[in-house]
């Protein structure tokens, strides 16, 4: 099974940038689709984005041409580019992982905040 570790959260101004990075270990990263998710606080976690192992991606409505999900296989890594932020996109972004056998595999989530 495969251990992910989200790291890249932080505050930020409205309008800003963060760069979120969820690195892979103890697996073959390259055979998961990853997808991120976030839980605002006293809401339900919901998906941002997703990416296959092909590469094929899929975005929330809420950020798509803001956000930009990337995967990097030789590092084990993979990137949510988040542009253009505002406070609405406050909350823990987790990453996720899922396997050939539907397997799904959390990271513990990092905190963005966008103050306005």
């Amino acid at each position: 099974q495969v251990q992910l570790v989200e790291s890249g959260g932080g505050l930020v101004q409205a309008g800003g940038a963060l760069r979120l990075s969820c690195v892979g270990s103890g697996s073959t990263f390259s055979l998961y689709d990853m997808s991120w998710y976030r839980q605002a606080p006293g809401k339900q976690r919901e998906l941002v984005a997703v990416i296959s192992t092909r590469g094929n991606t899929n975005y929330a409505d809420s950020v798509k041409g803001r956000f930009t999900i990337s995967r990097d296989d030789v590092k084990n890594t993979v990137y949510l580019q988040m542009n253009s932020l505002s406070p609405e996109d406050t909350a823990v972004y987790y990453c996720k992982g899922r396997d050939v056998n539907a397997r799904y595999y959390w990271g513990k989530g990092t905190l963005v905040t966008v103050s306005s």
